[in-house]
């Protein structure tokens, strides 16, 4: 690596697993910040994993996907555990029961919906009326809003008036709401000031037992690995009060939208329909808006990974009239234009670039002027071309091999869908039979030269399809699966001592 990268950080080898926090077991219907996410650390430092790769941690929206999320500095109330809340009598036990009662084997988004707000609505009533400025051993509420003022009052108005117009989109809003400007200087109701500040408490709850997990996590030796998406949603408080730093129209539709061209993932591409970005504004800004939103994840993560990191050389914009990704063309992005302004305010960052795809001249060009590590996917490996930059022997040392990513399919349902000829040739390639093709997989990640390896969970469980999390291109089905308690446990019984010894063989311990 050139002495004249931004970046130079990754100097030892390590290893880690990866698990949302919404697919961790709970009494709540989703993963949260409690007591199962601390047995999950737990399970890390036994078995030498040093790093838990989590998923975006923001509120989410339509299709429930952690990359489209109503802001990018918000964290997702779901997680919030409420056994704390209960104690200090915020809420009481009976009336967890709705949520209590939902699958712990799957995340059932619209039951969840529909019981977990009231119950936050309830917690947020009574602690107003206690008069109390905070909750267990939380801080200051006072402060918490101060300190995080920058976005905070933004994003409870949006939120405040989102639920007061049914939950639809800013662009279909009252016209004086639709403007970030005219919506702050309108006279406010009680119950609109009450919405909104029932938003910061939300927001003060998640942050402070997210803070509490994260201290524990240091405490143990695990570094918390974080996505930054590279884009926001339309329906975001982002786009809504910084019209200005998107491709938007005059009534704040899009002009042009997010995607990708066709790909291993789908023959029509990927349209995310996220509003893309009027770079000459952030430039003309100094990028403060990407600095505020790097310096907010540091807070969260010790390890960030940016998420489709070969649009910040070049995105691919589609119409916003268009249905299919098929018809968009490249545009250039500021590339190492922003990784400089990012390197002066964090010159000590942690950065991973998700530099999967296709991969130009260009886009290679800019990742090895910032020095970040790159991914090497192995499912991605056995095309039968020896150059592959995936296959284990084109590995590099500066760089994160996975087996797969949430994007792909567990290694067992991967390996169960490929014909027999592509079988043969990773069995070959791996010298195993393919019967416990998920161990073969974890333990030639951990082989391989690249620093630092990071495994799906499902993977150290063995699971197949059922146990997929995200499927890019399917609008419905994702961000479900859930470990269970029992799973959790086998965990802790069965793998950890293997891993362990596993992790000291190859040095990542």
């Amino acid at each position: 690596m050139s002495d004249e990268t931004l970046y130079n950080w990754l100097h030892t080898r390590s290893a880690g697993l990866q698990l949302p926090i919404s697919s961790l077991p709970s009494t709540t219907g989703v993963g949260n910040l409690g007591s199962s996410a601390y047995r999950f650390v737990d399970f890390l430092k036994s078995s030498g994993m040093r790093v838990w790769q989590i998923c975006p941690l923001g509120p989410t929206g339509f299709g429930d996907s952690p990359y489209q999320c109503f802001s990018a500095f918000a964290g997702n109330p779901y997680f919030i555990d409420l056994d704390p809340l209960e104690s200090e009598g915020l809420i009481l036990s009976n009336e967890r029961k709705t949520l209590q009662n939902l699958s712990n084997k799957f995340v059932d988004y619209g039951s969840i919906y529909r019981s977990f707000w009231r119950i936050l609505t309830i917690a947020y009533k009574r602690f107003l009326a206690s008069g109390k400025d905070s909750v267990s051993a939380y801080g200051s509420i006072q402060h918490f809003r101060e300190q995080q003022s920058f976005w905070l009052e933004d994003y409870s108005l949006f939120m405040a008036l989102k639920s007061q117009y049914n939950g639809s989109c800013w662009t279909d809003w009252p016209t004086k709401y639709r403007n970030y400007i005219t919506a702050h200087k309108q006279e406010r109701t009680q119950e609109l000031d009450d919405a909104i500040d029932a938003q910061v408490f939300y927001q003060y709850l998640f942050y402070a037992q997210f803070d509490r997990l994260h201290r524990y996590c240091d405490l143990n030796g695990i570094k918390i690995m974080g996505d930054v998406p590279i884009f926001v949603s339309l329906d975001s408080a982002d786009a809504w009060s910084h019209r200005e730093l998107f491709q938007l129209k005059k009534n704040g539709e899009p002009i042009a939208v997010a995607g990708v061209p066709p790909d291993y993932f789908s023959a029509d591409g990927q349209l995310w329909g996220n509003p893309l970005y009027n770079w000459n504004s952030h430039i003309n800004s100094d990028f403060s808006w990407w600095l505020e939103r790097i310096g907010n994840n540091l807070s969260f993560y010790d390890i960030l990974r940016l998420d489709h990191f070969r649009g910040f050389e070049s995105c691919w914009s589609v119409s916003a009239k268009e249905s299919t990704a098929r018809n968009g063309c490249w545009k250039k992005s500021p590339g190492l234009e922003l990784f400089r302004a990012i390197h002066s305010k964090f010159p000590n960052a942690q950065i991973i670039a998700e530099n999967l795809g296709v991969i130009t001249d260009a886009v290679q060009s800019l990742h090895s002027a910032t020095g970040f590590p790159g991914m090497a996917v192995l499912q991605f490996a056995f095309d039968k071309d020896s150059t592959n930059r995936y296959l284990p022997h084109n590995h590099i040392i500066n760089s994160v091999v996975y087996t797969g990513t949430h994007d792909n399919d567990t290694t067992v349902g991967w390996f169960s869908s490929l014909d027999e000829s592509t079988k043969n040739y990773v069995c070959n390639y791996l010298k195993v039979t393919g019967e416990a093709i998920a161990s073969d997989l974890v333990r030639c990640a951990l082989s391989s030269v690249a620093r630092l390896a990071i495994v799906p969970v499902q993977d150290i469980l063995s699971l197949g399809t059922q146990a997929r999390i995200n499927t890019p291109g399917a609008a419905s089905g994702n961000w479900q699966w859930r470990i269970t308690n029992t799973q959790l446990e086998e965990l802790q019984s069965e793998s950890a001592q293997y891993l362990q010894e596993l992790n000291k063989c190859n040095r990542r311990i």
